[in-house]
């Protein structure tokens, strides 16, 4: 078998292909995988670093507020129709899978132009323009979500769930001795803040309009800042004994099993790792994404009961007491749990590689 997986620009894009490449390999473990990714973005140094090779392409994003830069944008895009064309000629692949991202694109158009049969991974529950072009002549859309037949011919779409990374699955601590790893007293609830591995900025000062409120509940924070003011919040977390604010979390399965509510963005894999793992969670979408497609992510859980939504520009004012609600109220934290767990789609990877194998065998 022959893959050829493109996409990426984010981990919510990465992870899923990784899975996808993995789940790939224990079922046929002299598959030959090949990468394409968009030069200068994290996939060129992750995918390499799980063990698979990689091209890039010099592909970049439109900029849809300064029109007039795009005339190198297109340049870029023609180049790299060329590139993908010639990745996709010398590679041969049985089927090319799109993950979503800059280098997604490219590679599926021209693979549909040469009669390779294409499968999309749609991780969200509002699809972006490149994949609701791409769905006429994809073979099969995997998806995460009901009611996107809106968007894709229904006739080919497959609701298999998000991969996510199987570590988290396969962490067996306890809650208590998850908090009692990462250093927290195991008798306290404990918070845990996501916001990227570089950060969200409103997240991050809502985390912080809510330290004070956090410390006379006894309650402890494990605070993933990300790079970007990583330096500020951390000076900030520096003043109470049960916070511990870091740049990046490297063990997000203890961390996730340690948490009694999660406070996160609502981008798609965050969500898929939070519905497999049950949490309860408060979403606050990121205002900057394409198609606004973080809130409708978040909607899709809060409207059933499985989340609580605050929107970006309410967040540094309703998040503390929005926290405080939930952890004086543990049932009400159980019903987010029970809500966000239902919803759960789990065993994505190997329902895509199925969808793989029907697509070749066609």
């Amino acid at each position: 078998m022959k893959v050829l997986i493109s996409g990426g620009g984010t981990g919510g894009h990465i992870f899923p292909a990784l899975s996808i490449a993995n789940a790939v390999k224990r079922r046929y473990p002299d598959a030959d995988i090949l990468f394409v990714g968009a030069l200068g973005r994290m996939e060129m140094e992750r995918v390499p670093a799980a063990g698979y090779p990689i091209e890039g392409l010099p592909v970049a994003g439109f900029d849809r507020n300064r029109l007039w830069r795009n005339f190198g944008v297109l340049w870029k895009l023609w180049k790299s129709m060329r590139k993908a064309r010639r990745i996709v000629r010398d590679f041969k692949p049985d089927v090319a899978v799109g993950v979503g991202g800059y280098a997604s694109g490219p590679v599926l158009k021209e693979a549909q132009k040469l009669g390779i049969p294409t499968l999309i991974q749609e991780q969200n529950s509002y699809p972006g323009v490149t994949n609701k072009l791409l769905a006429a002549k994809a073979s099969s859309i995997c998806v995460a979500y009901d009611n996107l037949d809106r968007f894709f011919p229904a006739g080919k779409i497959i609701k298999t769930g998000n991969p996510t990374r199987k570590d988290l699955a396969d962490c067996t601590l306890s809650q208590q001795d998850a908090k009692k790893k990462l250093g927290f007293d195991p008798s306290k609830p404990l918070v845990l803040s996501v916001g990227g591995s570089l950060g969200a900025r409103t997240v991050n000062e809502a985390i912080a309009a809510s330290l004070d409120m956090l410390s006379s509940k006894g309650v402890s924070l494990l605070w993933q800042t990300g790079r970007y003011g990583a330096d500020r919040f951390q000076e900030l977390a520096g003043g109470y004994p049960d916070v511990q604010a870091m740049t990046f979390i490297t063990d997000m399965a203890t961390a996730y099993r340690a948490a009694d509510v999660v406070v996160s963005r609502a981008g798609a894999g965050t969500i898929s790792e939070l519905q497999n793992l049950g949490k309860a969670v408060i979403l606050i979408p990121s205002p900057n994404v394409a198609e606004d497609h973080q809130r409708h992510n978040a909607e899709a859980l809060s409207t059933r009961g499985a989340a609580v939504m605050i929107l970006d520009a309410d967040a540094v004012e309703r998040l503390s007491p929005t926290l405080a609600s939930l952890l004086d109220n543990p049932a009400e934290c159980g019903k987010l749990s029970q809500g966000i767990s239902e919803m759960a789609l789990r065993d994505a990877d190997e329902k895509i590689v199925d969808q793989l194998e029907k697509i070749i065998r066609k």
